[in-house]
């Protein structure tokens, strides 16, 4: 999914010496909690989604202590690389882009499509408005195209802009998109052709933390090996979503 805002180089390595000198401290987990079902707020007010899921179930491998830290999109990568948390799990999609300013594991949702969602089967999703979440690649693809790009700052408003008029169509993740269209009862369709993007969603570190990323690598390599990555992908996203 998401923005690169170059961080402090030195913050990183001070918190990447800080885990290596530690391996008993808490490792802080960073997550948007508004893109289900990737992450969100369920209605206990709670954490909940694949990624939490995902995320428990890694630490738990990896013999890591580990809570969750909710952290608005736009400022996400920033703030890991300022040691505000240790990691990010948000439904970000790997780019080179990003990983010229932080590290990522291997992929732990293949790489997916992206796809345009509007009111009526007749949106102009080519040259119309098209909203997409502030500093997606989503974003960044409509940006490069002839349409005009409106952005917001949740996923929520983007589909809030198609269904009041401000917005042609959105252009998000597919797998974010499909359950929306499927509960809208005809007032939300999908429309153009599906645009592969990224290079599947990894979990973001600082680039010196280097001994937690073989961690969490290790655990996700035995999680695709045994299938259980595989059982809470279908759990999420439904039977038709890509597996390893």
């Amino acid at each position: 999914m998401k923005t690169l805002i170059l961080g402090t180089a030195a913050l990183a390595l001070t918190a990447g010496l800080a885990f290596a000198a530690g391996h008993e401290k808490t490792v802080r987990m960073g997550t948007e909690g508004a893109y289900a079902p990737y992450n969100f707020i369920n209605d206990s007010g709670e954490l909940a989604g694949f990624e939490i899921d995902l995320g428990n179930e890694l630490c738990a491998r990896a013999e890591l202590t580990c809570e969750w830290v909710k952290n608005d999109w736009d400022s996400i990568i920033p703030n890991l690389v300022s040691a505000n948390y240790d990691t990010i799990m948000a439904g970000m999609s790997i780019t080179a882009e990003r990983d010229e300013v932080i590290d990522f594991t291997q992929d732990y949702f293949p790489p997916t499509a992206s796809a345009y969602v509007a009111a009526a089967d007749n949106a102009d999703w080519e040259t119309g408005v098209i909203a997409a979440q502030t500093a997606t690649i989503q974003a960044a693809h409509i940006a490069e195209g002839g349409a005009t790009l409106v952005e917001f700052a949740t996923p929520e408003e983007t589909v809030a802009a198609v269904r009041n008029g401000e917005a042609d169509a959105v252009f998000a993740d597919r797998d974010y998109l499909a359950p929306l269209v499927e509960e809208s009862g005809g007032a939300l369709v999908f429309v153009g052709p599906d645009v592969p993007l990224g290079g599947g969603v990894g979990m973001g570190l600082r680039e010196s933390d280097g001994e937690l990323k073989d961690k969490f690598n290790a655990a996700i390599t035995a999680m695709k090996e045994d299938g259980s990555l595989n059982e809470l992908l279908v759990k999420w996203f439904g039977e038709g979503v890509q597996t390893y």
